[in-house]
């Protein structure tokens, strides 16, 4: 497993949804995934969301900030295995989202699959349970994902300071 590179990287966040707003973890997570957007943004990668059963599960919560990015709406469980999923040719994707242990998984695991190089930032997944996310994480690090942070990924991404691009990332995480 190498570096994230910008130019090979793409996001995909999975099922922020208001009705796991209960979660303990949601709010950290969601604005988690809000940093990872908006740097996506800013080092203009592809960004990908997912939205489980929206009917009932609701639409990706606001906090996370999606504007133009391509929603996939599934009642698979992996986002990849959904109508729309698209990588845009990348190599690599950093995964984020709700539950860790469920539908961040699957698609994990199907990304593997496909030779797809994944980290996942662990300050950006989330699930009910402690135990099904640490257990979640366990368990796509031993399938051969990076199990990082956001702000390992960001500066991964960035790769060196002094940047525009640097200035406006460190912004999302100081």
């Amino acid at each position: 497993m190498g570096l994230l590179d910008r130019n090979r990287a793409a996001l995909v966040v999975v099922d922020v949804q208001e009705s796991f707003r209960p979660y303990a973890s949601f709010e950290g997570v969601a604005g988690a995934c809000a940093k990872l957007v908006q740097a996506a943004r800013i080092l203009e990668m592809p960004a990908l969301v997912s939205e489980q059963y929206p009917k009932g599960l609701g639409h990706t919560a606001p906090e996370v900030g999606i504007t133009d990015e391509p929603r996939i709406e599934k009642s698979v469980f992996s986002a990849v295995r959904a109508d729309g999923f698209d990588l845009d040719g990348r190599e690599q994707a950093i995964v984020c989202g709700i539950e860790t242990h469920v539908c961040v998984s699957q698609t994990v695991h199907d990304l593997l699959a496909r030779g797809i190089e994944v980290h996942v930032p662990a300050d950006a997944v989330g699930s009910r349970h402690s135990i099904d996310y640490e257990r979640g994480l366990a368990r796509m690090e031993r399938a051969g994902a990076v199990v990082s942070t956001v702000e390992a990924a960001l500066f991964e991404l960035l790769e060196r300071a002094g940047t525009p691009e640097f200035k406006a990332v460190q912004k999302l995480i100081l």
